[in-house]
This record gives structure tokens, sequence and C-alpha cells, in this order.
């Protein structure tokens, strides 16, 4: 029997029309909201190359298997249409009647060229001839069509008609595609004006660009963006599993069409051939009134030479319980530390990794990494730590999507360092977020932890909601060894304590959990569950909270993207309550509690309540039994029901509203919040410094084959 449900797609557009709504808000300062629009249309563009890439590859298979939602991949890409024409609507209004008009006022502005005056249309030439002209490669389009390997995704080119006279008229046309490098800058800005005025790279290069072609004539020119699909596999037996990931990386290059954006002067005459030369039907055609690549925009969004236009930044705080500069295993060994980043600081995290990476008592470190920065300090870390001849272990994913190459290339530098590297484990992607230090104490070993629920990247640290948890309980370091044993060499991992790992044993122990409150709630006793999340989607969970839902249990989930479950349905979801949160932050932290009698359990984990997270990924899931880590906890959880400002509710048929103080009641950011009770609970103590299975193994390496998790 079916169970009610939310398509999973549509409820992803309703998280990023919540982003939008930030962009739409006039209360805040506009390069905030333009943030918003510019990360409403990044996630947009990887929407497309997954998401709808892969319900593109179903279709063109004739795979027409309805969704838990009733609806077939045709279906669903004719409502993501819909829903995406009218989010670029209302992001085109408020750029355009808001947004721009207001920066323009602060003398924030893109100046069409036809408007700019002799000299700075002098300046702009010499800017094409000497910076833009040098890099730029035409390509002819015999018979119309070229490979779309030529065409490169997320970036503006132009599609020119060139002819050799006027008097020659449709005699001899050509077809040619110029591409503009993303590595060109796209806000060109011009000398001699006061505030930041500017013109678009691609509005110089279609003045312009008639210099590319002497003794020819530009006919017509019309700008567009491809995004390709990015659904692309790996054979998992690869021996070489680097060496594949290099040729799916290149394999993206060539992706299918997915989305064409064009210009909204894009020349009639010439769509039929642009579609033709990038395989594209009439529904992945989207005309934009505004500019192409509104991600890019971030880069102004941020410029920090308009503060004054920004939203006044929150300085990550020094937890209480560590004083920086000192060590941080003495600090461990005293008590545990529970830091709420980016209120708290990651500079234990960085000092827990960079002073054992030099500290001579440390003897093996050992770690897993999905996402890092550029320029990572992890990474760093474990290099020196190698160097020093300390036994270094790091299980790095290669499958990060759209962080391999990334990976790839650190990757290489641990392994030149003398570090040992796995890459991930069969089948699965390792997603778990933990560190475990081993040190000579007293003619003895200690074991030291970490576990997080975001990713050991000291960038994203400052803008995410995550948890980490560092500990030097003996329990939790056991356990540790027994998921890295389980990563690294093939070890069955057994049932334990304080960790709960996916694929194997997670998604059994959430629904323990949360049959143990329908019978309590059965009996007539208190029961309750709190849950936040980025993502619900896995029907097993689902069914299960509706179940516990009509035996009485109250429920309260907190899901900042997916919620395919139907709330406020009766005699099955009346007794749960969904809301969603968004902030300058992005929420990214996931906690569980359970009532339990009242003698609450508390989680933090690294998996979302997702089928992929639960089937196809190594997953952690961390319970606390320290007191103050678990009130801690469960003041993280109860602040995000307490916003009645910032957060939405979603309704029984998938739509979402958001929330109003009632009537005499002050309204409450939990945001705000957060970052007020780290300063009083730091003592105003701000950070030092910004925070900057079966392994595959490089070909040298060898491995032990790990149980099949299936």
């Amino acid at each position: 029997m079916s169970i009610p449900y939310i398509n999973r797609e549509l409820s992803w557009l309703e998280f990023n029309q919540r982003v939008i709504n930030e962009g739409a808000r006039g209360d805040l300062p506009p390069l905030e909201r333009l943030k918003f629009l510019a990360i409403a249309a990044s996630n947009l563009d990887e929407f497309f190359m997954v998401r709808v890439g892969g319900l593109e590859t179903l279709r063109s298979l004739e795979e027409s298997r309805a969704d838990p939602a009733g609806m077939s991949p045709g279906k669903q890409l004719r409502m993501i249409r819909q829903r995406v024409e009218v989010m670029a609507e209302e992001t085109e209004r408020v750029l355009e009647e808001e947004l721009f008009p207001e920066l323009a006022r602060h003398k924030i502005q893109a100046l069409p060229v036809e408007r700019l005056k002799p000299g700075q249309v002098d300046h702009v030439a010499d800017v094409f001839a000497e910076s833009v002209l040098p890099l730029l490669t035409p390509v002819e389009l015999r018979g119309g069509e070229v490979g779309i390997g030529m065409v490169p995704a997320l970036c503006p080119c132009l599609l020119c008609e060139i002819g050799s006279s006027e008097e020659a008229g449709n005699a001899g046309l050509r077809r040619v595609l110029v591409p503009l490098p993303a590595t060109l800058n796209r806000f060109i800005q011009l000398p001699n004006t006061s505030g930041y005025r500017f013109v678009l790279l691609e509005d110089v290069a279609k003045n312009f660009i008639g210099s590319l072609f002497p003794d020819e004539l530009v006919r017509s020119c019309g700008l567009f963006r491809l995004t390709r699909s990015s659904d692309i596999s790996l054979e998992e037996d690869a021996y070489d599993f680097a060496r594949q990931m290099v040729d799916v990386l290149a394999e993206r290059q060539r992706g299918a069409c997915v989305r064409l954006e064009i210009d909204g002067s894009f020349p009639p005459g010439l769509i039929d051939d642009l579609r033709s030369i990038v395989g594209a039907r009439e529904s992945h055609v989207y005309s934009s009134a505004v500019p192409l690549g509104i991600r890019n925009f971030m880069e102004l969004a941020g410029n920090s030479d308009f503060e004054a236009l920004q939203e006044v930044p929150w300085a990550p705080v020094i937890a209480s319980g560590w004083v920086p500069g000192t060590d941080i295993f003495s600090c461990l060994s005293a008590g545990d530390l529970l830091l709420h980043h980016p209120y708290e600081s990651y500079d234990p995290v960085m000092a827990f990794l960079e002073q054992a990476a030099i500290d001579p008592d440390v003897v093996s470190i050992k770690q897993t990494l999905y996402r890092t920065a550029s320029n990572s300090r992890v990474i760093t870390a474990l290099i020196t730590a190698a160097e020093n001849g300390k036994s270094v272990t790091v299980v790095v994913e290669l499958k990060a999507r759209f962080d391999e190459a990334r990976n790839l290339e650190r990757a290489e530098e641990l392994v030149r360092a003398g570090a040992q590297l796995i890459y991930g484990v069969k089948g699965l992607k390792t997603h778990c977020k933990a560190t475990l230090i081993v040190r000579k104490e007293s003619n003895a070993l200690r074991r030291y932890s970490h576990f997080g629920t975001g990713n050991y990247n000291e960038v994203t640290a400052r803008g995410y909601t995550d948890i980490s948890y560092l500990t030097a309980r003996e329990g939790y370091g056991k356990e540790a060894a027994q998921l890295f044993n389980a990563l690294t060499g093939g070890i069955k991992l057994r049932e334990m304590k304080h960790l709960t790992v996916a694929p194997f044993l997670l998604r059994k122990k959430l629904l323990a959990l949360i049959n143990t409150e329908t019978k309590r709630a059965g009996k007539g006793e208190d029961a309750g569950i709190d849950i936040k999340v980025n993502s619900l989607q896995d029907e097993k969970i689902i069914e299960a909270l509706y179940a516990a839902s009509s035996a009485g249990v109250k429920i309260r989930l907190n899901v900042r993207g997916i919620c395919c479950l139907q709330p406020g349905i009766k005699k099955i979801s009346k007794n749960i309550e969904v809301s969603a949160l968004v902030g300058r932050y992005l929420e990214h932290a996931r906690v569980l509690s359970f009532h339990n009698g009242g003698n609450t359990r508390v989680f933090f984990s690294s998996a979302d309540l997702m089928k992929r997270s639960l089937d196809k990924r190594v997953e952690l899931m961390v319970e606390v039994t320290d007191d103050p880590v678990k009130s801690r906890l469960l003041a993280v959880l109860g602040g995000h029901f307490k916003d009645n400002a910032q957060a939405y509710r979603l309704e029984s048929d998938g739509t979402y509203q958001r929330l109003k103080p009632k009537k005499g009641k002050k309204a409450f950011r939990a945001q705000e919040y957060f970052q007020r009770r780290a300063i009083k609970s730091a003592g105003r103590v701000t950070a030092a410094q910004e925070m900057r299975l079966l392994p595959h193994r490089p070909p040298e390496q060898s491995g032990i084959i790990v149980e099949d998790a299936s």
C-alpha cells in the first residue's frame, strides 16, 4: 500500500523558492539579497545537472515507472519546468524592479555599452582587445552542427552569424560559436566613475566581436548558456579507481543538454540552429530578461568594498573549555568539547589536527575526507604529520560530486608525503565525518576522537551550521577504530554502543527508536520525537513516522530542504509538525532526540533521512551520553522549533507558509539566538583567526575485500 508522499524534486524546488524569498526581502541589505539570489541560481544549476539529468536519462530509456508520489519521469520534467518558470519570473522581477535600481542608487551599476561615454567606450574596447580577444577561440559550425563537447557548460557563449558583406545577402552566411572562457573577469569596471560602475563581459564581447572576423560582417549575434547532465556513473570494479575518475570528469564535459538559457535579445532566426548544435528540445530552452548565470554575481555580493550594503558579519567565538594556543589534548583529557559551528569557531578542530601533526607523542592519525577547502589546512596538517613520520591513513571520497578533481589533486599530495590512502569503498560514498588520533601517554596509548555533521572544510565551517564533538572517552575511541578497520581493512562491523553506521545498521536503529516511541504511546505513556535534518525522503522512515503519529507520538521535524512526508493528514500524520529554516547560514547539522520514557536519547549524524544516505553511503550517527552535551544538543533542537520569523511550516499539500509571531509575541530568530548564546557562553572571546568495505587504493597499494553491505 502506498503512503502519502510529496515528490522529491518538487519539494527541493520549494526549498530553492525559500532561498529566493530571502532575496525578495526588502528589510535585508541589497547585497545580502543579491547573495541569496546567486545561491538560488547556483543551486538550480546543480539541480539541472544532477536531478533533471537523471530524469532525462530515465525518459530517454522509456522508463515510465512512477516515483512514490505517482509521477512518471516525463510528468516530473513537465512539472519541474512549470515551477522553474515561476521561480525565474520572481527572480527577474526582484532584480529588475528592486535590486538593480537600489544598487544603482548606491552607485553599483551595470551599464550597457551604448550608454557609455566616448572615453569609456575606448576603455572597454582596449580591455577587449588586450585581455579578451587573445583568449577567444571561434569554432565554425560546418553543416550547421558541431559536437556538443565543443560548447562549454555554465559559461556565456556567443553564436554568431557571419557574412562576407552586406551585398552578398544570405549567400555565404556561416555560423560561428565563440565561448567566453570562465577565466575571464565577468565584471569590467569603468574608470573615472564614482562607486562601482561596470560593463558585463558578454556585453563587451557582443559589441566588439566584429574585430574577431576582419573583412567580414557579423550579421547577428546571440548569447546563451548551456547546462549539461552530470548524471554519470562509475564502474566500481575498476582497477585504477582514480584514473577512471579522471575519465568520468572528462565525460562530464560531454554530457547531454538539460537546459539551454538564452538572452532575451537572442536572434529568433538562430534559435533552431542553436538547438541543433547542442541537442536541445524546445522544453530545454529558457529565455531570460536578466543576465545569464546570476550565480556569478556572488562575486559582487561578497565584495568587501561594499560592507555598508551587506549584513554585519558575525564573528565566531572560541568555545568555553579550550584556550587558544593551549594543548588540545590536555583539554580533552579534562572533558568533552561540543562545538556548534559557525557560532563557535572551528579553531579547536584545526588545533586537534595541527597539534597532532607536530606532537612527538602522536603516533597515528586516521581521517575520512569528503569535501575540503581549496587550500585545505586539514590536508596540509595530514601531509605534515606523514612527513613527520606518523602513521597517517586517509579515506578520501573521490565520488564527492563536483569536488572530484580537487580531491584527486590533494590525494596525490598525500601519497607523495607517505600517507596511506583509501579511495572510499565499493559501491558506496564515504560520507561520515570522523578522525581518530592515537597518542602515547604514560607508557600507554590513548585514543582521541572527533565526529561531526559537516565536512572537514575550514571555509564552509564559517557559513554552514554544524556540530563537532571532540572526546577522549575510550568507548568512542575503540568504536572509531572499528569504523576505520572496516573502511580500510574490510573488517566486519558489529553493532556498537555509541556509533551506528550506515548502510549496515543505521536504518534498523532509527526504525527501532521510532518504534519504541510508538509502543510507549500505544500504552498511554508520554512519547515524542524531535528531528532536525537536511532532507527526509526515505519511505520506510516516513512510514514509521506515520505509524508513530497514528499511535499518538508527538513529532516535530525541522527539515531544511527536501521533505517527502505530508504532515497534518487526519488519522495518519496529524501529530507531525514540519518546519524549515532559511537564514544567513546554511542549516547543515543533523540532530535527533527520542523521549524514551523521560530518559531522552540524543544523537547527531552525518546522514540525512534519505534512501541514498541509508543504503548507498557510509554514514555515522553518534549517541551522546554526557549530560551537559545532551543538554546543549537539545537546546539546538529547541531553538529551531521555536523560530517564528525565519521558519516556514510545511502544509499537507506540499506548500510552505512563512511563520509570523503571534499577536503580542516577539520575533524569535534561531540563528540570532545561537549567536548571542555562543557569545554569552564564551565570555565574548572571539576567534583569534578565521579558519581558513572494498578499499579503492592507488594501484601500488593492496586491499582486503569488505563484506557486501547488501
